[in-house]
């Protein structure tokens, strides 16, 4: 009898031994998890651009915590639906991006701050996922991030296992890393809006006529380096004052804009498209000549005759003038010269529309 006493007073000390070595592990993990929660704060708050932002959060929570599955689902049209567009130009983001509508979102992980855990029933949350990609997931994490209080999308991580994300883990410092994620996007938008109102024209998002001068300049030095052709387009809106005077100067800034988005979809991403002044744009076409310079304008033209304006119930007709330029004509020398001589092309053209 004393033997067997001895023996269960052997074991419970074993057990105890055992359970305390299981709470020094786990304390030691969450410590480690803690520490590597801390580096990944510390390297996105010194961060001051969104592409740099979220490739460097990506890339860091898949190397500290090993998951081999984290990206980005962005609500569309929420309050930073304009930095979309600037990080379509990221091979990593394209991979691991994804855009959801609003109310789809919300049936999944509804309005709170609060990470979702899920291992089960995953085929919901495939709203979630990037497109084209083929993610082995059995368990998810989802962490809501806020811009200006709004929730704008979330901070996604799945991993292969079933039990790596289950309901009941503690969250509190997933919770706390889409807080600070959530400051990052204020500190960076506010420091991205002070970098774009510098560099772009506050009513079409064009480049303004300084930078547009600064790449000019630089394409200029790369065709003559490199022995391209540059072409530079001059375009003028005819008749804008008409515009104004007939609908209004809030029909007019439309007019602009519109003019500026077809440029956009237009032109190629090595093509610059600028606003020079008033009704007035500059496209920079590098590696293009005069020739298909004139032929892309030509279509442009065509285009804005088939198709007005539409406010409301009013059309308003669209024309543009335009002169190009380029560097196969060897007697420019300096950027200015090229722009200059593009300008005097569109002043022949609308001297020669007036005659008839």
């Amino acid at each position: 009898m004393q033997d067997s006493i001895v023996d269960i007073l052997r074991t419970l000390r074993k057990n105890d031994e055992k359970a305390t070595q299981k709470l020094f592990e786990r304390l030691s993990e969450n410590e480690e998890i803690a520490q590597n929660f801390f580096l990944v704060e510390k390297k996105i708050l010194s961060i001051l651009n969104f592409r740099d932002l979220f490739e460097e959060l990506l890339s860091e929570i898949r190397e500290k915590f090993d998951v081999p599955y984290v990206w980005l689902s962005l609500i569309e049209k929420s309050e930073l639906s304009s930095l979309i567009r600037s990080l379509e130009s990221s091979n990593i983001l394209k991979k691991h991006l994804n855009l959801i509508n609003r109310s789809s979102f919300t049936q999944l992980v509804g309005h709170t701050m609060k990470p979702k855990l899920v291992n089960d029933n995953l085929k919901p949350y495939f709203k979630l996922f990037p497109r084209h990609t083929k993610y082995v997931i059995k368990s998810l994490a989802v962490a809501p991030i806020s811009f200006d209080g709004e929730i704008i999308g979330s901070l996604n991580q799945g991993d292969i296992s079933k039990s790596r994300f289950h309901a009941g883990l503690d969250t509190s410092l997933l919770e706390h890393l889409a807080v600070k994620m959530s400051l990052c996007l204020s500190n960076v938008a506010a420091h991205e809006r002070l970098k774009f109102l510098a560099n772009r024209d506050p009513l079409t998002g064009l480049l303004n006529r300084r930078v547009m001068e600064h790449v000019l300049k630089r394409e200029f030095v790369r065709a003559i380096r490199y022995e391209n052709s540059l072409s530079v387009a001059f375009i003028d809106l005819d008749d804008f004052k008409g515009v104004n005077d007939t609908y209004g100067h809030d029909r007019g800034d439309d007019l602009l804009k519109h003019v500026a988005e077809q440029l956009i979809k237009i032109s190629r991403e090595t093509d610059v498209v600028a606003r020079f002044a008033g009704d007035e744009f500059v496209v920079i076409l590098p590696q293009t000549s005069a020739e298909n310079a004139e032929r892309l304008m030509s279509r442009l033209m065509i285009y804005f005759s088939k198709n007005p304006l539409q406010t409301g119930k009013i059309a308003i007709r669209v024309s543009i003038s335009f002169g190009v330029a380029s560097t196969e004509d060897k007697s420019i020398r300096t950027p200015l010269q090229l722009l200059r001589n593009a300008d005097k092309n569109l002043y022949r053209t609308k001297k020669q529309k007036k005659k008839y």
